[in-house]
């Protein structure tokens, strides 16, 4: 009898458990099909079952696996030229998404309205930084700590660190140097080490020397990073990115509260042996700072500019022309010699602003390759207008600007397939003058990244000291070759469009960018 009872209450649980999911999903999909019947944009193919689901994994199977699926939105950005914007629907993997690529609603949707970051942020980044931080914050909050945070990305404060950036960098030299008449390496592997060094001086004013030795903080930052996703499916639903956040989310939590730890006891005997203002040394930009917010500096310090360095290199590549110019610039500011470009930095460090073509290089970069996407948080009231004059309401949408699209939307970008670093020196009154709102890598408005003048300069530098000196040139048929005689269930070759330096997860370049460097003759 105790048995019965205990199998008919359960399968009366099951039959309430099963019935609040047909209700939620009935709810989720009546919403989208009333604006389906209105004529709001979005893909064909939803399914009262699947919703869009399959039309995303159709989109995404024309991409190897491993493809961010900012590229697959990018895809489906293409077949709605007319809106400049669409409607998503993935639940229960991911709340119904607004995807643009409209500068105009991005301007609204980041300046007009500022409206708040999803809770899905929070959700994606805490793994990474342990808890709240300004990436996933909101109001008053978010602009408490982002007052406090501001004063350390001042003029004054990037300034002085300039010698930090430049002595890592010529370790980076150092290392390309060695591996000149060697076998293919991985140039994302070198600009990661070397961007972490930085953001590890920068953040917690320690040097870690990662260029050169193993160390447990950026193995696991860059591990979750891998693993990390806003909104992709594939990442979200799977089980092991569980395991994976908690394992390594300890072990980056331990060592920042370790160093943190040390540093106030440094600090207090710096207070007390030392008068006021007398030190030389730079100080530490979040050393005062809870530990959250030193995590999400050390991995949007790292990430975004590591793949916009190799990025760079990519297209340099590609284009001789460029590459010429930004060498002669460089010889016009710091003299012919090569070699004393990093002494030169470190004694006048406001050098970097004349290098107005070096600025240009990498603002197009990262038109052409842009690290990220902007995520907000859709509110009553609040709608988002077409390109063809559709209003969309926002309420209880994820809104998704996809940078991807809007930086090689051809409406908005003349001669959009183009690399031209000129579309950034012309006058406004010049064609290929920017659009106001489709220039986003950094976001815009209040909360566009606090980082922009930290990694702008550190990638000026990173060029400064290195296209003069090295040759870098991409190795993926030889790297092929290898990966042909290592083949396994874990590792497939891909390419696409003949475009192997394609987004990866964590938008890096795929293989790790493996490449060959030579020294200039």
């Amino acid at each position: 009898m105790a048995l019965s009872n205990l199998i008919v209450t359960a399968g009366a649980a099951v039959a309430t458990a099963l019935g609040y999911l047909v209700l939620a999903v009935y709810r989720h999909r009546s919403r989208i099909n009333q604006l389906r019947k209105r004529g709001v944009p979005m893909p064909e193919g939803w399914s009262w079952f699947t919703g869009h689901s399959l039309v995303l994994l159709k989109y995404t199977s024309r991409f190897p696996p491993l493809a961010n699926v900012a590229l697959a939105m990018q895809e489906i950005c293409r077949d709605f030229a007319e809106s400049e914007m669409l409607v998503l629907e993935m639940w229960p993997a991911y709340d119904p998404v607004i995807l643009s690529f409209n500068p105009e609603a991005g301007i609204q949707m980041s300046q007009k309205f500022n409206l708040p970051k999803p809770e899905v942020s929070r959700k994606s980044v805490e793994p990474i930084v342990g808890g709240l931080s300004v990436l996933s914050m909101n109001d008053n909050e978010w602009k408490y700590w982002r007052s406090l945070l501001n004063p350390g990305f001042s003029t004054n404060s990037l300034t002085d660190h300039v010698p930090y950036i430049v002595d890592c960098v010529e370790v980076f030299c150092d290392k390309l140097r060695a591996q000149t008449g060697n076998s293919v390496f991985s140039l994302n592997d070198f600009a990661t080490r070397l961007t972490f060094d930085v953001i590890m001086k920068v953040a917690l004013d320690v040097d870690i020397d990662y260029q050169r030795s193993e160390h447990i903080l950026p193995t696991a930052i860059n591990t979750i990073t891998k693993w990390h996703s806003f909104w992709d499916p594939r990442v979200l639903l799977n089980p092991i990115r569980l395991v994976i956040n908690r394992y390594y989310g300890a072990a980056i939590k331990n060592y920042i509260r370790k160093e943190m730890e040390q540093r106030f006891t440094e600090l207090k005997q710096e207070r007390l042996s030392s008068p006021p203002n007398i030190s030389k040394r730079p100080k530490s930009v979040f050393a005062a700072k809870v530990s959250h917010q030193i995590h999400t500096f050390l991995f949007a310090g790292n990430d975004t500019t590591s793949s916009t360095i190799v990025f760079m290199y990519h297209i340099l590549f590609r284009h001789p022309e460029v590459l010429s110019q930004l060498r002669s610039e460089h010889d016009e500011v710091f003299g012919p010699d090569a070699s004393k470009a990093a002494a030169t930095l470190k004694a006048q460090p406001a050098l970097i602003n004349q290098c107005r073509y070096t600025l240009a290089v990498i603002k197009e970069t990262l038109r052409v390759y842009p690290p990220a996407t902007s995520m907000r948080q859709g509110l009553p009231g609040v709608s988002l207008t077409t390109l063809n004059g559709i209003s969309v309401p926002t309420e209880g949408f994820g809104i998704v600007i996809n940078h991807q699209a809007v930086h090689q939307n051809p409406r908005v970008w003349p001669r959009v397939d183009e690399f031209l670093p000129e579309r950034w020196l012309v006058p406004p009154e010049h064609e290929l003058y920017p659009h106001p709102g489709a220039f986003r890598p950094f976001d815009m408005g209040p909360r566009t990244c606090i980082g922009q003048p930290l990694t702008l300069n550190e990638m000026r530098i990173v060029s400064i000291m290195t296209v003069r000196t090295f040759i870098l040139r991409p190795a993926y048929e030889e790297w092929d070759r290898i990966q042909a005689q290592n083949v396994s269930l874990w590792s497939k070759m891909s390419s696409l469009f003949g475009k192997e330096e394609i987004n990866t997860a964590g938008t890096h370049p795929s293989d790790g960018y493996p490449c060959r460097v030579s020294l200039v003759e």
